[in-house]
């Protein structure tokens, strides 16, 4: 007799199990890109949904936050730093991401980090508007589509107008 090969969940499914909350996985290819592992996709949009990437920053006065926005749209500094109680925000370096928010680039997921981290998240509100969305399942070249409302709920997320087209 063989043995089937279970599949081994993420944390982040993991948590949503926990918490009841719908989402069907899905993966993608990667490539390196220097020294960070990117989607292997020249399209924000995957068979109709949305690619949402998370984005982590720190404020002037909360600390670390995180910011929820379409793959195809930039972070208005101005306004998420309004939204989240700071004069100003920015993006935390590279070489200190996974020590922040315990996830290395390319897999850091909003689940993720409200596990292990109780750091405000922000939604743009584009998100808000979608009937799914994907998101990181806290490995790289995994994601999850999910009810961004569902999601939202999980980690206590705000939405908020902060998503921009050009950078800032």
């Amino acid at each position: 007799m063989s043995k089937k090969k279970k599949i081994q969940k993420t944390l982040v499914e993991k948590i949503l199990d926990k918490q009841n909350v719908a989402y069907k996985p899905i993966t993608f290819a990667t490539q390196a890109d220097g020294d960070t592992q990117e989607l292997v996709t020249d399209k924000s949009i995957q068979e109709g949904y949305k690619i949402y990437k998370t984005l982590v920053l720190t404020g002037n006065k909360t600390g670390p936050i995180v910011g929820m926005v379409a793959l195809d749209k930039h972070i208005s500094y101005k306004k998420l730093a309004k939204l989240s109680g700071n004069k100003k925000v920015g993006m935390v370096p590279l070489k200190d991401l996974v020590k922040t928010s315990g996830f290395e680039h390319g897999a850091n997921s909003p689940v993720g980090i409200r596990s292990l981290h109780n750091y405000p998240i922000y939604f743009d509100t584009e998100a808000e508007k979608s009937k799914e969305i994907i998101v990181s399942a806290g490995k790289i070249g995994y994601s999850l589509i999910i009810d961004p409302h569902d999601l939202a709920k999980s980690v206590k997320a705000t939405f908020g107008d902060f998503g921009v087209d050009e950078p800032e």
